[in-house]
């Protein structure tokens, strides 16, 4: 198996990954590297979380650690050496960070261009000349305008998380900066699933690349224990409520579709007395990283966050990712789920499939090539493992609010071994028989509307 030390990489590069832990690069890696340093134009296609940004940021580095090592000059005021162009702010940030954890030996100048924030830090930071601009499109365009940013002298364009540029209407600003760059420059694209328009892309603007493709297309990573459960929509956020009330859970994002409805959810867990906190586009830049340094610290357990935020959130530790609403695009399920299962860990996925979305799921499961496992309303989050206080879950089961995390308590208060006292408002407890009838007649009302396990599936 190949070795860091193996491809080319400057010592001091060397040095920060072996601090880091890292030794041995991903598929991505070891094809993406060799190929970027020779100076190849990229088309590369990768699963989320296999380690893409590593993949494009070191070479890059390794360019900066030879300019250093022959006294080169830097960067001319207002231009960048290196331009890697983001969805979203959030990816745009921990890019950065990437940047700056693998190249701290090097100390490569770096300038984040985003918008949310104030400009005029960001005119300052490229005044002198920077090593890496790292942008997102809209906010690299207005600086472009106003002639803050100069992409003249140019050599190496990273476009990440193309499809999802795409899926937030950014092509016609991406053609505009790539035609401002130097027709002589290398240009990496990668992305997690490559839909004709990112191909058509690609044939505009790279020269002969060498394409790689280490994974099928819009496979989820097998590490990842995906799991539906079949349920009413009014009832989805007491489902929510006790798949997050799992003591399992150790840190989890849940998806809505919308930003009120991210809002709503993130309100309703509060109310539960969950740790939560939402991330959307609503929110301000400062509002944002608040909130994903709290997630990231561990402060907030739960983070409700829209699409724009699946593709931005490197989060180690991540054990769940829930799906409060099933995505209109096939794709941002490969996206969402793939915030857990990262740096080879496993992970679970549960999504709350209401009736209305059942062709949704169908078209998900066609886009993976298989059936994923589902449930009427059962909360199952893993192989047999039910969740306390579901339904399904039996007469002693409970939530925060009835029962303690493991739901072998009464209906308490928050304490975790539910041996709390009745809380204000409990429902008085069922017994199995009692619980068992309710069931049947759940089971004989929705035989004939589409809610049973496997309605609607063949």
């Amino acid at each position: 198996m190949i070795q860091f030390n193996e491809l080319g990489l400057a010592e001091p590069l060397l040095r920060a990954l072996s601090v880091e832990g890292y030794t041995t690069p991903t598929p991505i890696q070891g094809k993406v590297i060799p190929d970027m340093m020779n100076g190849r134009d990229i088309l590369g296609t990768a699963q989320t979380g296999t380690g893409k940004t590593a993949a494009f940021v070191l070479p890059i580095l390794n360019r900066v650690a030879a300019r250093i090592a022959d006294s080169q000059p830097r960067p001319q005021p207002k231009h960048g050496h290196a331009l890697i162009v983001a969805p979203t702010r959030e990816l745009a940030a921990q890019i950065a960070d990437s940047i700056r954890t693998y190249g701290k030996n090097v100390r490569p100048s770096v300038a984040v261009i985003v918008g949310g924030l104030k400009p005029g830090p960001q005119i300052k930071a490229m005044a002198r000349g920077v090593d890496v601009i790292v942008a997102t499109p809209g906010r690299l365009l207005d600086h472009m305008s106003t002639g803050a940013i100069k992409l003249d002298q140019t050599e190496t364009v990273v476009l990440d998380e193309a499809d999802q540029m795409m899926d937030l209407g950014f092509l016609p600003a991406i053609r505009k900066i790539m035609a401002r760059l130097p027709k002589d420059r290398q240009v990496a694209l990668l992305s997690a699933t490559m839909p004709k328009q990112i191909r058509a892309l690609a044939n505009d603007f790279l020269n002969n690349p060498s394409e790689i493709a280490v994974a099928p297309e819009a496979r989820p990573i097998e590490k990842i224990n995906q799991r539906v459960l079949l349920v009413d929509r009014a009832a989805k956020q007491n489902a929510l409520t006790n798949i997050l009330s799992n003591r399992d859970v150790e840190r989890a994002i849940v998806f809505t579709r919308t930003k009120r409805g991210a809002d709503k959810v993130c309100r309703h867990l509060d109310k539960m007395g969950l740790s939560a906190a939402a991330i959307h586009g609503n929110k301000s830049q400062s509002q944002r990283q608040k909130t994903l340094d709290g997630f990231k610290a561990g402060r907030v357990t739960i983070l409700v966050a829209t699409d724009i935020a699946a593709r931005g959130i490197d989060v180690d530790g991540v054990s769940h990712v829930v799906n409060f609403e099933m995505p209109n695009v096939p794709e941002a399920y490969v996206h969402r789920i793939g915030r857990t299962a990262r740096a080879g860990k496993s992970g679970i996925a549960v999504s709350l499939c209401d009736n209305s979305e059942r062709n949704l799921l169908r078209d998900i499961e066609r886009l993976i090539g298989a059936k994923i496992s589902s449930k009427q309303d059962e909360g199952y989050i893993g192989e047999d493992q039910p969740v306390p206080g579901t339904r399904g879950g039996g007469p002693s089961g409970g939530n925060r609010n009835g029962g303690g995390r493991n739901g072998s308590g009464s209906n308490g208060t928050n304490s975790r071994n539910g041996s709390g006292r009745p809380g204000r408002g409990a429902a008085p407890k069922q017994s199995g028989k009692d619980w068992a009838a309710k069931r049947n007649r759940r089971k004989k009302v929705a035989g004939g509307g589409g809610h049973t396990a496997n309605a609607g599936r063949d």
